[in-house]
């Protein structure tokens, strides 16, 4: 007979919530907001829309940093706010800027395929990045260097989509216009997402981790 004192705790998730794990709710909850503003700027075309979309990004990193920071203030790592951590960041710098580029215009064959790619890179990242994360902090609280760059690093994306939105180059008008490669359309600009989905999967780039 199992007593009491034998059985498995219960996981309370709302009792086992740190400080730090709100933030990054809000992180998670910022991108969600990125990907509906954009949704709505695809539906009604309103500029202001896609502005807002694209501002959620950088207040998704802010709360990002702050939920790091104040994990360490409070010497409160778990487990938990590990995996919200990294479930938050692909919704706020994978899944939302490449919905932001679908919104802007990038919606050929292969642009898809590249922003598919990007997201892909961006979960293989973090998911590469929890598996190591104990052997590269070497005992340390703190990992000392990331394996490729970091899947906020996408927010530079998301502020190249803003800049053409304010010159008034979404859609057809995207830099570098649209190529017709056999069967689909390449909008060049979904190129930049190719290249930082491979960054963030490089296993030679080491980037310190202040």
């Amino acid at each position: 007979m199992t007593t009491s004192s034998e059985r498995p705790k219960h996981f309370s998730m709302l009792r086992d919530l740190q400080l730090a794990d709100f933030f990054t709710l809000a992180n998670a909850a910022c991108g969600m907001g990125a990907v509906f503003f954009a949704m709505f700027y695809v539906a009604e075309t309103s500029i202001s829309h896609f502005y807002v979309a694209a501002a959620f990004a950088p207040a998704a990193f802010i709360f990002d940093v702050l939920d790091g920071r104040i994990a360490r203030w409070r010497h409160a790592h778990s487990a938990l706010g590990r995996e919200l951590d990294s479930l938050s960041d692909v919704i706020s710098f994978g899944v939302a800027p490449a919905t932001l580029a679908f919104a802007a215009g990038m919606r050929g064959g292969w642009d898809l395929i590249a922003l598919a790619y990007f997201v892909c890179c961006g979960v293989s990242r973090l998911a590469r990045f929890n598996v190591t994360a104990e052997t590269l902090s070497a005992g340390a609280n703190k990992v000392k260097y990331f394996e490729g760059t970091p899947i906020p690093t996408s927010v530079v994306l998301t502020g190249v989509l803003a800049w053409c939105a304010s010159q008034d180059r979404l859609a057809d008008a995207l830099y570098g216009g649209a190529w017709q490669i056999g069967p689909a359309v390449l909008h060049p600009m979904a190129l930049l997402f190719v290249l930082s989905g491979s960054l963030m999967i490089s296993k030679t780039l080491r980037i310190p981790k202040f």
